[in-house]
């Protein structure tokens, strides 16, 4: 065998080894790679955040003795805070090209919330100051505390219409080039609005508890139920293989043993039809336990 072939051979070998995808599947963390070679883009970030001040964060409907939900989600949005924070105190100032927005969906008729979400998007490049790389920390701890306060005392929860987010919205809000792209969604998992209640066959684009009894999902045979008659959220869009996606907040109602377990396959269904190639799906846990969980994620190091 001359030099030529040996070459030959050697390079078919190292294609086919760049072309390996492998899906790493635990609990509900999805991840599909497909080279272990760093992605230059991945050290910007692209970090959107899509709130439900629905009915959910009132503390009144919904208590919790340990930590209101509301509390829980203000945190939530601290720590991915941080961790964006820490991320490009690690880059050189010329090195900056990352940014941060907060979104609702519908936009909330309170005037006041919109010009207080204006303050949450950040974006910081080689022009920007270490001063306002240092206010971002200041930002996020007094503005999105005054989003949920109004929404609390206003009791006028415009909901989130997040199947209709993705179908609109997602790919011109949330997806830059040459950036990893994250959305964080904290939301309690049920899909649902008044302008985006619809089915097409056994598919809907909501899910509600009331929805999961009448589709006696409420067993251990839930999955087969799901498989048999095709069941899932309907898909609002396709080709969101840049956009990475991080759900916190899921609580599930505790009409059945079943219930996060349904949630959590509908969304995850949904979100691999939709492209996406890796997410997370938490639930309402105490902040304090899932702070290095969503460090990991945020930083890559999952």
């Amino acid at each position: 065998m001359n030099i030529k072939s040996i070459f030959l051979i050697l390079s078919l070998f190292l294609l086919q080894n760049c072309k390996k995808r492998e899906i790493k599947t635990t609990g509900t963390t999805v991840t599909t790679e497909t080279s272990n070679i760093p992605n230059a883009a991945d050290k910007n970030l692209n970090v959107s955040f899509l709130l439900d001040l629905s009915d959910r964060v009132d503390p009144v409907k919904y208590p919790n003795a340990s930590m209101p939900y509301y509390q829980r989600d203000l945190q939530y949005i601290k720590i991915v805070e941080k961790a964006f924070v820490d991320h490009i105190k690690q880059k050189k100032i010329l090195q900056l090209n990352d940014q941060m927005q907060v979104f609702f969906d519908p936009e909330p008729q309170n005037p006041e919330m919109n010009k207080l979400s204006q303050q949450l998007k950040v974006k910081f490049d080689k022009n920007s100051s270490k001063e306002k790389i240092g206010n971002v920390d200041k930002i996020f701890t007094e503005v999105p505390p005054l989003l949920y306060k109004s929404a609390i005392q206003g009791k006028k929860y415009e909901g989130a219409d997040i199947w209709r987010f993705f179908k609109n919205k997602v790919k011109d809000y949330c997806i830059k080039d040459k950036h990893r792209n994250i959305l964080v969604i904290i939301t309690d998992g049920y899909l649902y609005h008044k302008d985006s209640k619809f089915t097409e066959g056994n598919k809907s684009s909501y899910i509600t508890p009331e929805f999961i009894r009448s589709k006696k999902l409420t067993s251990s045979g839930y999955k087969e139920l799901i498989s048999k008659n095709k069941m899932g959220f309907i898909p609002a869009t396709e080709g969101l293989q840049n956009l990475e996606v991080l759900v916190l907040g899921i609580n599930p109602s505790k009409n059945s043993p079943y219930e996060e377990d349904v949630i959590n396959q509908y969304w995850s269904d949904w979100l691999t039809a939709m492209g996406v190639k890796k997410f997370h799906i938490k639930n309402a846990d105490l902040p304090s336990n899932l702070d290095p969980v969503i460090k990991k994620i945020i930083q890559n190091k999952n």
